[in-house]
C-alpha cells in the first residue's frame, strides 16, 4: 500500500513538474514582463497612465471576432476551395503560403499560421511528400504579410495608436516589405521541386451563415476603428454586445495571457522611463534613426519583436524605424517572433526526430530574409526611395 502511496506521489510530482514546464515555455513572455513590472514598481511607483488602453481594446476587438471566424472555419472554407483546384506541389505550396500572406494582414500572423499549417501537414500526410520548407516558408509570409497592415501583428496595432500615424502614412512605411515579400516567397516557390499530386481534402462547410455576417459587419467595425473613422470605444461596446448576443462563448477564446503581457511591459517601461539614468543612456542609444533601426533588429533576436516595440518606444520618436525594424526583426531566431514558435511546434510535434534539421534549415531562410530585407528597407528608408 505504501509503494503504491509513494509511486503515485512521484507520479502526480512528475506530471505537475510536466505541468509547470509546458506553462513556463508557453508563457515565458507573460513571466517575464510579470517580474519586470513588480521588480520595478519597487523603485518606481506605477501609475495607469502607462498602459494604453486604446490599444488594448483594439487587439480585444480583433481577437474576438478572429475567435468567431475560427469557429466557424471561414479561413479553412477558403484555403480547401482554392487547394482543390491544385494538380502540382508546387501550386499547392504557392497557394498555402501566399493564402497565410494575405490572411496575417487582418487575420494576424499567428492566427494565420494556427490555421494553415495544420492544412498543410494534413496535405503531406495524404500525398507523402515533405514539407517542412513549405511551413517555413509559410512562417515567413506571415511575419511579412502581417507587417503591412496596423492590424497583423499586436507589435504594429501599438505602434500605430502610439505615435498616431496616419493610415495612408503607416502603409507608405510598410508596403515595400510587403512588395518586396511577394517577390522574396515567389522566388522560394520557383526554386523548389515540382510534381504532379492527386489528393482529396475534407469538404469545410460553414454551417451558420447568420453569425458568420455579423463576424463579417463585427470586423468590419472593428477595421473602420483601427483607421479612426470610428471611435475604438463605440466599437468595443458594438462588439461585447453582439458577441453576448449570438456567441458569448468566445470571450473565453481571447488570448487574455497576451493582453497581461503588454501591462506588464506597458508599466515596465513606464517605471524605467522615470529612472534618470535608464532614460538618459536609451535615448542616447536611439537618438538617431539608423541606430534606432539596428538596435530594434538586433533586440527582437533576442527578446522577440512585441517587447522590443514596447521597451524602445518609450525612449525614442523615430516610429517609421522602429515600425520597420520590429517587423523585419521578426525573421531571424526562432525567438524573434511568436510566430516563428507556433509553426516550429506545429511541424515538430508531428516530426520529431526532424527538430535540429528544421532549426538548421529555418535559421538559414530567416538570416538570409533578414539580411536582405534589412538592406533594401535600409535603401527604401534612409534614402528616401518611395514606391
Amino acid at each position: 500500500m505504501n509503494q503504491l502511496i509513494s509511486a503515485q506521489a512521484k507520479s502526480s510530482n512528475v506530471i505537475s513538474k510536466e505541468y509547470l514546464f509546458s506553462i513556463l515555455k508557453k508563457e515565458y513572455l507573460l513571466i517575464i514582463a510579470i517580474l519586470l513590472a513588480s521588480i520595478t514598481s519597487c523603485v518606481s511607483l506605477p501609475s495607469a497612465s502607462y498602459i494604453n488602453f486604446k490599444m488594448l481594446i483594439t487587439l480585444f476587438n480583433l481577437m474576438v471576432v478572429v475567435a468567431g471566424l475560427r469557429e466557424l472555419k471561414v479561413l479553412d472554407f477558403i484555403a480547401t476551395s482554392l487547394l482543390s483546384k491544385c494538380k502540382t506541389s508546387r501550386h499547392v505550396s504557392a497557394t498555402l503560403i501566399f493564402i497565410t500572406f494575405f490572411a496575417a494582414m487582418i487575420m494576424t500572423n499567428d492566427v494565420s499560421l494556427l490555421t494553415f499549417i495544420p492544412i498543410t501537414l494534413i496535405i503531406a500526410e495524404k500525398v507523402n511528400i515533405k514539407v517542412m520548407k513549405t511551413v517555413m516558408f509559410q512562417t515567413l509570409a506571415a511575419n511579412l504579410g502581417s507587417s503591412i497592415m496596423p492590424m497583423g501583428n499586436p507589435h504594429n496595432i501599438y505602434i500605430y495608436n502610439l505615435y498616431n500615424i496616419n493610415p495612408i502614412e503607416f502603409l507608405k512605411i510598410t508596403l515595400p516589405i510587403g512588395i518586396f515579400g511577394v517577390i522574396f516567397l515567389t522566388f522560394l516557390i520557383f526554386n523548389q521541386k515540382n510534381e504532379k499530386l492527386q489528393f482529396k481534402l475534407e469538404k469545410v462547410e460553414i454551417t451558420n451563415k447568420n453569425q458568420l455576417i455579423f463576424y463579417a459587419l463585427l470586423m468590419m467595425v472593428t477595421l473602420l476603428s483601427v483607421f479612426r473613422v470610428i471611435d475604438y470605444q463605440i466599437a468595443f461596446i458594438i462588439t461585447v454586445l453582439t458577441i453576448l448576443m449570438i456567441n458569448k462563448k468566445l470571450f473565453m477564446k481571447v488570448d487574455y495571457s497576451l493582453i497581461i503581457t503588454f501591462i506588464g511591459f506597458f508599466i515596465f517601461i513606464g517605471n524605467i522611463s522615470h529612472m534618470t539614468v535608464v532614460e538618459t543612456f536609451m535615448k542616447s542609444i536611439l537618438s538617431g534613426g539608423l541606430t534606432t533601426y539596428f538596435v530594434g533588429i538586433i533586440s527582437c533576436q533576442f527578446i522577440s519583436n512585441v517587447p522590443t516595440t514596447i521597451l524602445l518606444s518609450g525612449f525614442t520618436n523615430h516610429y517609421s524605424e522602429l515600425l520597420i525594424a520590429t517587423n523585419i526583426g521578426g525573421l531571424g531566431t526562432l525567438i524573434a517572433s511568436m510566430a516563428n514558435t507556433i509553426s516550429y511546434r506545429l511541424y515538430v510535434n508531428q516530426h520529431k526526430t526532424e527538430t535540429f534539421k528544421y532549426l538548421k534549415v529555418f535559421s538559414i531562410y530567416n538570416f538570409i530574409g533578414l539580411a536582405i530585407f534589412t538592406i533594401i528597407m535600409i535603401v527604401f528608408n534612409f534614402m528616401n526611395i518611395s514606391i
